[in-house]
């Protein structure tokens, strides 16, 4: 499901790209919307690092992990203590639901941080250099492409150890490959370009040419790859949470749907629901924000409208 296409415009004379883009955006009423449910979420996952640090000051047991038999298997009741009702163990779903926010951020921003400089940084050099430095830097990542992703992730996982930083430095490394190929291409077809011909013989060097005349002409590549693969590692996270290999005695969301399905043939269905929707929600909205993104963003959509 693609989001609709921004209505072009004429840009008006003297105006960045990036006001222009916020501009060709705004027009969008579905990219706002997501752009809203995307602030929603961060808020949602900034308020749950509040919460988990202060007690980890305080070194007291969060109470997302306190458990209450008494009160186990609530259903949902919006004027209760438990709107989104209760677990096995009694504790909160809302809250959880909370704490798996704060994770799933937590690792498409860390595995961001990883993947994008190392496929922007050797992306620009194969592209740009090209001969024998592109063709060590394709042997690369056709070898990482070559080796099953989830198989790869799961084994770096295994070797640096259960928790956050295993599942960090999995997805991290292993999808950086994508962005590589894309930002190689763009490379590519601009350093023919006359502005790089014309840096070139105002005697610039090849990396202030690279990084300061190029990148800014393909960087919407790179936030939109930014706003898929976010989503991506999310769901990769939760995969690995659900098979007991990611996050350990943390509520994510992988934890939940693995612990909430062995009691959907009891109907206890509100766990399960609540946490499918959530990811359903955060997928949809980086999609569609992404798509949308990249209209406003091409440097090359402003050029043919003006």
């Amino acid at each position: 499901m693609k989001s609709a296409p921004l209505e072009p415009s004429k840009p008006e004379p003297g105006i960045s790209l990036r006001a222009d883009a916020w501009r060709r955006l705004r027009k969008s009423r579905l990219a706002l919307v997501c752009l809203a449910l995307v602030a929603v979420y961060a808020a949602m996952a900034l308020y749950g690092e509040g919460v988990y640090y202060w007690f980890q000051y305080q070194d007291r047991t969060p109470p997302y992990q306190l458990q209450n038999l008494s009160v186990r298997y609530q259903a949902p009741n919006l004027l209760s203590a438990h709107p989104l009702g209760t677990d096995g163990l009694g504790r909160d779903v809302l809250q959880r639901l909370v704490q798996g926010t704060r994770i799933a951020f937590r690792v498409g921003l860390a595995t961001s941080m990883i993947a994008i400089p190392i496929g922007v940084l050797l992306g620009c050099l194969a592209g740009y250099f090209g001969g024998k430095t592109d063709d060590v830097i394709v042997w690369i990542y056709s070898t990482f492409a070559s080796i099953p992703g989830l198989l790869f992730i799961l084994a770096i996982a295994m070797v640096v150890g259960r928790g956050l930083m295993g599942v960090y430095l999995g997805i991290g490394l292993t999808t950086w490959v994508g962005l590589c190929r894309l930002v190689r291409a763009e490379v590519m077809k601009h350093r023919t370009r006359p502005y790089v011909l014309a840096a070139r013989a105002l005697g610039m060097g090849p990396f202030r040419i690279i990084f300061n005349h190029i990148l800014p002409n393909i960087f919407h590549v790179v936030i939109v790859t930014f706003t898929l693969r976010f989503p991506a590692s999310i769901g990769t996270e939760v995969f690995m949470s659900f098979l007991g290999i990611g996050v350990q005695g943390e509520p994510s969301w992988g934890t939940m749907i693995s612990s909430a399905r062995l009691r959907l043939w009891q109907g206890i269905w509100w766990e399960m629901t609540f946490v499918t929707l959530a990811i359903f929600g955060i997928v949809l909205a980086f999609n569609l924000l992404g798509d949308a993104l990249r209209d406003a963003l091409d440097p090359r959509l402003r050029t043919s409208e003006s």
